[in-house]
């Protein structure tokens, strides 16, 4: 999906506001106010606050596909690839803190139907690229194979979001990318093939 510039704009304040605020305060006035136009102005870009809540879900689908793609580097190796992707997400997360608000604060989202299906899709498609590495990674002998792939995506999902989580909860307090490389290894130990 496209978006004009103003329309871009209305999401970006609109995700600021829902990671320093909460999604109570994401309200047609409160983005007005933050972007300095009308409230009428902002229903010429949007018919209501659902659909900015789902543009917000469909500008983080296509971010976060970008993060997440399978790094496309011939010469590297299945742990290579998650490590790649780990960084990634540290990297984007530092850029953007808004963009860690709202990828793995998904119960935010929770109460609409057409809200948490893409939410769900996202995390899907954020499953079926680690499985595929991993499977990969088995096949070759990179990974540990006596742990069901099932476990290991879970494991090195449920890691890379809770360190998010974390440094969301401590107000960005420490070097997630730091801390990330410190997990990573961790999960390298515990993937590789011995």
């Amino acid at each position: 999906m496209n978006f004009t510039e103003r329309q871009e704009e209305i999401i970006k304040v609109s995700i600021n506001i829902i990671a320093e605020k909460g999604i109570q305060s994401l309200t047609i006035k409160n983005i007005s106010k933050k972007i300095g136009i009308s409230e009428p102005a902002i229903y010429r870009h949007f018919e209501n606050k659902m659909d900015i809540l789902l543009a917000i879900l469909s500008y983080f689908k296509k971010s976060n596909s970008i993060v997440f793609e399978t790094p496309n580097l011939e010469n590297t190796n299945s742990i290579q690839q998650i490590h790649s992707i780990f960084s990634n997400h540290f990297q984007q997360f530092n850029k953007n803190h808004a963009l860690a608000s709202i990828i793995f604060y998904e119960d935010i989202f929770i109460n609409d139907k057409r809200l948490s299906k893409i939410v769900n899709s996202i995390m899907q498609s954020n499953n079926i690229v680690i499985t595929n590495i991993i499977e990969i990674g088995q096949k070759n002998k990179e990974i540990r194979d006596d742990i069901p792939i099932e476990q290991l995506t879970l494991i090195i999902m449920g890691a890379l979001r809770l360190i998010v989580k974390k440094w969301k909860m401590e107000n960005f307090s420490f070097d997630l990318e730091k801390e990330g490389k410190i997990l990573w290894n961790s999960i390298k130990i515990i993937i590789s093939k011995k």
